[in-house]
């Protein structure tokens, strides 16, 4: 099942409050970028990020986004942009590294 448009569109939308986000479409699902640095992305209406050491303390659930790809975290609460925004930044801290 690919991600539709409108849920692409409301994840977008709740991460507004971050400057520089691109989203990238591929093969029906969505790749996540912040500064040009991949985060995460949109796999069958999920938002998923990757794992980081900073982003453990969000206690998300690991998730598949495709067969044989590494585990991401499951964005739970994407209702709530100030926690997506945090969560978002924690990753992005890491993987700058």
């Amino acid at each position: 099942m690919a991600t539709t448009k409108d849920y692409r569109d409301f994840i977008l939308e709740q991460l507004n409050l971050l400057d520089n986000i691109t989203c990238k479409s591929m093969m029906g699902e969505y790749l996540l970028y912040y500064n040009g640095v991949l985060f995460g992305g949109i796999y069958d209406d999920r938002l998923l990020v990757k794992i980081v050491d900073s982003n453990k303390k969000y206690n998300m659930q690991e998730s598949i986004p495709y067969e044989s790809a590494k585990p991401m975290y499951l964005v739970g609460d994407v209702d709530n942009p100030v926690t997506l925004k945090e969560i978002v930044l924690d990753t992005y801290r890491d993987l700058k590294k």
